[in-house]
């Protein structure tokens, strides 16, 4: 399997994921704050952080339950493999998912936290947030969005696809690849930490 974040291969059992121990979401951010999270942490953000609305960004054969306290219209599932190139028995990203990505954000009532999460938190996750960012702040720099995200977390390696797609459904002009790309692959790990992202990031 082609993994553009080099973590655990999805289909791992949860035994071997190795969440951060002891580490809850301290507060809510702001309503208007998105989340990334690993799998094994989105029980976790949704209740420490009361989560209205969760992406999910993870291969077809893996059941992600719609947590009970959301209701099931706001709970977007994307089937699809962490790969940048067509890989025979994956599914590539395609631009019908950064379309629903996107209409799901601009739907969005900012009430309460979005919890986008993927396999490790590190790949595809991070791609929707940066998309969300630039989805929700049409006028702002896109590397300011991206150098927001380095910020907020070390890990972050945006699916570079998703990342191309989201440039062409925004019409960014190549921006939001170059931006990513300016921010570098950041630090190697196998399972993200929890982290957040003001709306307003660098708007």
């Amino acid at each position: 399997m082609t993994v553009i974040d080099q973590g655990l291969a999805e289909g791992d059992s949860a035994s071997q994921i190795s969440p951060i121990g002891g580490i809850r979401v301290p507060h809510i951010m702001s309503p208007e704050a998105i989340y990334i999270a690993p799998l094994s942490l989105v029980g976790t953000t949704v209740e420490d952080a009361r989560v209205s609305h969760l992406v999910t960004l993870i291969n077809g054969d893996t059941l992600v339950p719609t947590p009970p306290s959301i209701t099931p219209d706001r709970h977007l599932r994307l089937g699809m493999n962490d790969i940048c190139e067509p890989s025979e028995g994956l599914v590539l990203p395609c631009e019908e998912h950064v379309a629903e990505l996107v209409q799901f954000a601009l739907d969005w009532d900012r009430k309460a936290p979005l919890l986008i999460h993927c396999w490790a938190g590190i790949s595809r996750s991070t791609a929707a947030a940066f998309i969300t960012l630039c989805a929700l702040n049409p006028d702002a720099d896109e590397f300011g969005l991206a150098r927001a995200l380095r910020r907020a977390s070390a890990t972050a390696y945006p699916n570079r696809r998703l990342v191309a797609l989201g440039d062409e459904v925004l019409s960014r002009s190549g921006r939001m690849i170059s931006a990513v790309e300016d921010i570098g692959r950041g630090e190697f790990a196998e399972e993200g930490q929890v982290f957040s992202l003001s709306v307003r990031a660098a708007a």
